[in-house]
């Protein structure tokens, strides 16, 4: 990533402004399971000093714990038996860049390694995109990832949800405003500013509009490289948060914050260059069912993808409120199948030429990006190496095709097919596989033995 890009910053750009001032904190993170970022925020002239030749370290619980920072029992790769070491979190320096949206701050994020021997740590949501990105070079193959991230935005501040239980809050809008200029003139001091304090961090930004909800809103990045476009999306979150937060206000990128209201979604454009960057998904091959011409990569890649979805849904809709997600007439995918720009279906086509694409609709703006691309990677390199033929394009509502396959009900569902799955331990490794149906199945059992404000209002008089 060239340091020409706005905002990035290479290590004596870096150093010069911790010597002149201009910067004295430097956030240093890592991904963990659910795609937070977690670290420290280290003292630039130490971090210059100290850090960026050596790293630093952290606890290993942080990809072996639950949302509320619990250590989970249960996990192979770390545990009360094992003591909870360190694991050692080097910077990529790829990454350093401005946080433009806090005071003389930059932001780096870290690769996480084995303290004993210096191994990648497979469990890393970084590494496991790594690994897939791996085998995809191999091949001479090099994803292009666009996400375009949906969320809520809200009159209330962190605190005050907090206070209210998160429920009876006030979106920033009372209408839907999906497309509107004049609603979102009115939220402009919070979503502009998110627009230009992102893009002035290295994080190029295309545009902002409303959604499909009150309050709802997009804000969608330029694509990039998988894994820089999976950095961009989780500093992109981190960002969208605190600069809410800095204006008295809150967003959330929950699958589904409201039962009556649109779900927020992630979906993601994937498209394929090789090495000398020439697009491989133009072709003249018929697209059958579809206005189009398209290479046989393009078709075989789709073809893994429909495939092989059902036993990677849990990578991309990783708790149970993602599952809330999928109903009929929300723009929401609830059968596999592709279509030419058709948003009834799971995947989406769009473009031509060179700038033919893949639409994936299936994940929530609450996925990890790491493990999404790294399933989507892996499903269609499966349809390349398998030759599998997507069939036709599903023309209509695909709300309505009861004969298509579906995607999973729930998060059991989803569990039960990924743990099934061949491809999936072939291809990420047994250990990979296993750490992430815990994580899955520890945060279900955490979320059901909640009661709910639904069970209260159903059963408190009138059971």
């Amino acid at each position: 990533m060239s340091a020409a890009l706005q905002g990035m910053l290479t290590r004596e750009e870096l150093e010069r402004e911790v010597t002149q001032g201009r910067i004295d904190t430097v956030v240093t993170a890592l991904p963990d399971l659910y795609g937070r970022l977690v670290g420290k925020r280290i003292h630039g002239r130490f971090f210059v000093d100290e850090v960026l030749s050596h790293g630093m370290h952290v606890c290993d619980y942080l990809l072996a714990c639950d949302m509320e920072m619990d250590p989970t029992p249960g996990y192979a790769f770390a545990s009360w038996e094992s003591g909870y070491g360190d694991l050692h979190a080097v910077p990529d320096l790829s990454t350093l860049r401005r946080a433009a949206w806090l005071e003389r701050t930059a932001i780096v994020l870290c690769d996480s390694r084995d303290t004993a021997d210096g191994a990648p740590v497979a469990v890393a949501p970084r590494q496991v995109l790594r690994a897939q990105l791996a085998r995809a070079a191999e091949r001479g193959l090099h994803p292009m990832i666009g996400s375009e991230l949906e969320f809520f935005l809200f009159r209330d501040d962190y605190r005050a949800a907090r206070e209210k239980g998160y429920r009876d809050l006030a979106t920033s809008q009372s209408y839907v405003e999906d497309y509107h200029v004049l609603s979102g003139t009115f939220v402009e001091p919070v979503i502009g500013a998110i627009r230009r304090l992102v893009d002035a961090s290295g994080i190029p930004v295309e545009f902002s509009k409303g959604e499909w909800g009150p309050g709802q809103h997009e804000i969608n990045l330029r694509y990039a490289p998988a894994l820089e476009m999976a950095d961009r999306h989780v500093i992109y979150k981190l960002a969208a948060k605190e600069i809410a937060a800095a204006a008295g206000t809150a967003v959330t990128f929950m699958a589904k914050w409201h039962e009556e209201l649109a779900g927020s979604s992630l979906h993601v454009h994937v498209s394929l260059l090789d090495d000398a960057g020439t697009p491989l998904f133009p072709g003249g091959g018929p697209l059958e069912g579809a206005p189009a011409t398209a290479s046989d990569s393009f078709r075989w890649f789709l073809g893994g993808l429909l495939t092989y979805l059902r036993e990677f849904t849990l990578l991309l809709a990783p708790n149970p409120n993602s599952y809330k997600r999928y109903r009929p007439g929300t723009f929401a995918p609830t059968g596999i199948a592709w279509s030419w720009d058709n948003r009834t279906a799971g995947f989406r086509i769009v473009g031509s030429g060179a700038s033919l694409r893949i639409e994936c609709r299936v994940p929530g703006a609450d996925a990890n990006p790491y493990l999404v691309y790294a399933a989507l990677l892996a499903a269609g390199l499966a349809g390349l190496e398998e030759r599998i033929e997507p069939g036709p394009a599903f023309r209509g509502d695909v709300y309505g095709a009861a004969e298509l396959p579906k995607i999973p009900h729930g998060l059991s569902e989803a569990a039960a097919a990924l743990e099934a799955s061949a491809l999936a331990r072939k291809t990420f490794g047994t250990g990979v596989i296993d750490h992430y149906l815990h994580f899955a199945r520890s945060e279900a059992a955490a979320v059901a033995a909640r009661v709910s404000d639904v069970e209260r209002a159903r059963y408190f008089e009138r059971v």
